[in-house]
């Protein structure tokens, strides 16, 4: 007989941690005996990127970029408007974007992917299009098509550190963790300060069995950013298999005072249901 507690893991899944560089992300994978888990598209908030990549210049790119936060739908009619009228990729652009605004996230990546690989913008705006893309497909619970966007952005900027992030987490969703890793680790090559990268990097050990390593990036990104929700999500998920019971409550419950409301706060919650449940009989 064993004594186990499936504690839930850390695919974070706050765009606030990575708020400059990514605009929708989630997801989930099984493990064994963890399961990493995101938001469901309709609880994680869908925010439009404050300065999307530009594929055009115009006043009327401009103003449906605009009206995305506060009127996706009037955004996605003038789009729709504009495009009969010879607005090209700048409106489809604009188009899909609503779209994701909307919930749509299938849609909207299917036409953020179709745009970018038909787009004759520059290099770098394409790669931002599909990581967009691939933003929209985790959110649409696609994660083999979001891991297939991203790669395709980083064929055109392969030291793009925020299309690695997002590669990364996609491979993690799709339990291909040391693909994860590798991408993690070239984004820490490219900016070694990253909390976020630090903690999905200390998720990927974890899952590939190497707690002491696990351990040591989850302090690091703590050390450079204390107050972070997920870190403290995944040091809790540490110390609990480390029998710290006592300090996983803690980071579980800190995690949950300083973001309550957010899809960390969810899972941390799940985790302290489940220690309080006591181990599982097997």
């Amino acid at each position: 007989m064993t004594h186990r507690i499936a504690v839930l893991g850390a695919a974070i899944a706050l765009p606030a941690m990575i708020a400059a560089s990514a605009w929708w992300w989630s997801g989930s994978a099984p493990d064994t005996d963890i399961h990493i888990g995101g938001a469901q598209a309709a609880e994680a908030p869908l925010p439009v990127p404050p300065v999307p990549p530009r594929i055009a210049e115009g006043a009327e790119y401009e103003k449906c970029l605009a009206m995305l936060p506060a009127d996706p739908q009037g955004a996605g009619d003038y789009a729709e408007s504009w495009a009969a009228r010879g607005g090209g990729e700048a409106a489809a652009h604009c188009a899909a974007l609503s779209k994701v605004e909307l919930g749509n996230m299938e849609g909207g990546a299917t036409d953020l992917q179709r745009l970018a690989g038909g787009s004759r913008g520059g290099e770098a705006a394409r790669a931002a299009i599909y990581g967009q893309a691939d933003q929209a497909w985790l959110m649409a619970g696609k994660a083999a098509e979001a891991y297939g966007a991203a790669t395709l952005g980083l064929s055109l900027s392969p030291d793009d550190a925020d299309l690695l992030l997002d590669r990364a987490i996609a491979a993690g969703s799709l339990n291909r963790f040391q693909d994860a890793l590798d991408d993690l680790t070239h984004v820490l090559e490219l900016d070694p300060k990253r909390p976020d990268a630090l903690v999905l990097r200390g998720s990927s050990w974890r899952h590939l069995g190497h707690l002491d390593l696990a351990q040591d990036d989850v302090d690091r990104a703590l050390a450079l950013d204390p107050g972070s929700p997920d870190g403290l999500l995944e040091r809790g998920i540490l110390r609990q298999r480390h029998n710290d019971a006592r300090g996983a409550r803690a980071d579980w419950e800190r995690a949950i005072d300083l973001a309550p409301d957010g899809p960390t706060a969810d899972l941390a919650q799940q985790n302290l249901a489940l220690l309080d449940a006591g181990p599982e009989q097997k």
